[in-house]
């Protein structure tokens, strides 16, 4: 049973959120979810006691309203930030894996929603360095340090191309290299899961840069050869603690 007298929101109050949510809870109201919103996750996407006292609730109601399947999503994608209250997030695991099940299922009816549902799986997962980048691969970028020589790496995967290079603001990005993309058999864990999901999904624009974020990158400084998702997990996976 949640104190809910010790569940401050955005604004310090404890008693609105479990006031919004009994309302939401009886009747899909906008204008309640939209003050529910703004009160449990803040602009620079902050969280408070009062989010993840929130999310058991939200995740009952997510199978029927893509409100609460979004603002559970949200939340959780806030969950790595500096929030004090990952004693809360903890005990949300059993919600959590319910509702990285029902994001499952929601994935499989290829909705419009698809990569913000996709993100929220990633965050279910504890992988919130790639919730927070990944993006459809129209237009990507990971800038990234060269682990041999330490020059910064612009990763490029794209309809613009698929290649490292070095950034230069005035010439734009130099000296490319096309990069190696992962064979998808070769893939394991997190990178594997993100991939043959979207191929489950018919996502073949996903599947593929899927395969170039964990595939390959020669430096163009040193010319050494790198894993791209490597490297970045290993400078952004935040540590929860």
């Amino acid at each position: 049973m949640v104190n809910w007298t010790e569940m401050h929101d955005c604004y310090g109050d404890v008693d609105r959120v479990p006031a919004l949510l009994e309302q939401v809870e009886r009747e899909d109201d906008a204008e309640a979810w939209e003050e529910l919103g703004y009160r449990l996750v803040l602009e620079h996407d902050l969280v408070f006691p009062a989010s993840f006292a929130s999310l058991p609730r939200l995740v009952c109601l997510a199978s029927r309203s893509a409100r609460a399947r979004g603002l559970a999503g949200t939340i959780l994608r806030c969950a790595a930030g500096h929030h004090g209250c990952d004693d809360l997030l903890a005990n949300c695991a059993n919600e959590i894996s319910e509702f990285r099940e029902l994001l499952d299922r929601h994935l499989q009816s290829r909705p419009v929603d698809y990569l913000a549902t996709f993100l929220a799986s990633l965050a279910a997962m504890e992988e919130y360095h790639w919730s927070a980048v990944l993006g459809d691969f129209t237009d990507d970028f990971y800038q990234l340090a060269c682990p041999h020589c330490a020059v910064e790496v612009t990763i490029a995967i794209g309809g613009h191309g698929r290649y490292s290079a070095i950034r230069d603001w005035n010439l734009g990005d130099v000296d490319r290299r096309d990069l190696r993309p992962a064979l998808p058999e070769a893939l394991s864990g997190t990178g594997r899961w993100m991939y043959e999901t979207a191929v489950r999904d018919g996502r073949g624009a996903l599947a593929d840069g899927i395969t170039h974020l964990f595939g390959k990158a020669e430096c163009p400084q040193c010319a050494s050869v790198f894993d791209v998702a490597d490297e970045y997990t290993s400078a952004n996976r935040p540590v929860l603690r």
